[in-house]
């Protein structure tokens, strides 16, 4: 399958998108010192297809991430059942992770993809109470990978959705360095209670198996986990895997938009995934039930802009 790459020209770090796989940035290699380190992880073959669309590199969950109940939801009094994927039952991470996309502008350091629900996948059209367009850029700037997000309202009736993306980073960061050397540090003070990976409704404070606010080293965790209550320093946070043996670190930056941030450590693989999204689980169905989740809605004709930054470098003091 076609596969682009972009890359600074000052540094020479690069990241590679395979359109055709959901617009999913698969590969994000910086230059450190003149040494490449590879930020994200992918399973061998990816790029090639057959693997699955939400197991490597940067799947980009919408119109909903993550779970949606049993796949079933009302909105404007019509009712809406979803395919139901996962193993309790229920629909799983939006309508275009594994479609393929369109690819509208490719320059050396920057590409972008667009996705169009009654263009890219008209047979899932009836699933969703109106059609979308999310469009993504990936530019690469020195060390630093930036995704500008724009989603868009083509219908002329409210769209109701969530945004999340689901990167897989690859641990140790350092060639002498083990998975126990890796510490990842979150600034969320609370998490959503689940019951089978879904939302109860109610937030739970954090203990020691699972507090990431002053950093845990990864090799500790086992973690399929839905936080919020994120503390900002200014208009953005940030969220830190730190190698300490190599002295190197990967940090994730987004905006308060991203209000969640779904932490899962997947078993028998050396990475760990820091999910930021708009809103938890199932939030269609919380914001039914009266629970103020951050479940959103774009008026028609109208136009909704984001961004998520991801860099890596030396540990900063």
């Amino acid at each position: 399958m076609p596969v682009l790459t972009i890359t600074d020209p000052h540094s020479g770090s690069t990241a590679r998108i395979a359109p055709e796989l959901g617009f999913n940035c698969f590969e994000f290699r910086v230059m450190v010192d003149g040494r490449p380190i590879d930020v994200l992880d992918s399973v061998p073959g990816f790029a090639e297809g057959g693997q699955k669309a939400s197991g490597s590199g940067i799947p980009i969950l919408f119109p909903f991430p993550n779970r949606i109940k049993a796949g079933k939801f009302q909105w404007a009094g019509n009712d809406y059942a979803l395919p139901t994927t996962d193993k309790f039952g229920n629909a799983i991470h939006g309508l275009c992770l594994d479609r393929a996309w369109r690819v509208i502008e490719h320059k050396d350091d920057l590409v972008t993809g667009q996705f169009q629900l009654s263009i890219d996948a008209p047979d899932r059209l009836h699933l969703w109470p109106t059609d979308f367009i999310i469009e993504v850029d990936y530019e690469i700037v020195h060390n630093r990978l930036r995704a500008n997000f724009r989603i868009g309202n083509p219908s002329n009736r409210p769209l109701p959705w969530g945004l999340g993306t689901h990167p897989y980073f690859k641990l140790p960061l350092g060639t002498n360095s083990q998975v126990a050397d890796c510490l990842v540090d979150v600034p969320a003070a609370r998490r959503w209670e689940l019951h089978d990976c879904l939302p109860t409704g109610r937030l739970l404070e954090l203990d020691e198996t699972c507090d990431l606010q002053d950093g845990a080293y990864v090799s500790v965790l086992n973690l399929d986990d839905v936080y919020t209550d994120v503390a900002c320093a200014g208009p953005q946070f940030d969220s830190v895997i730190m190698d300490e043996r190599a002295g190197l670190q990967v940090t994730q930056t987004c905006p308060p938009i991203f209000r969640e941030i779904v932490m899962f450590t997947p078993p028998n693989r050396a990475a760990i995934c820091i999910e930021p999204y708009t809103c938890p689980t199932d939030a269609i169905n919380l914001t039914a039930r009266g629970i103020e989740c951050g479940w959103r809605t774009l008026g028609p004709g109208s136009e909704f802009h984001t961004w998520i930054d991801i860099t890596a470098g030396r540990v900063l003091a």
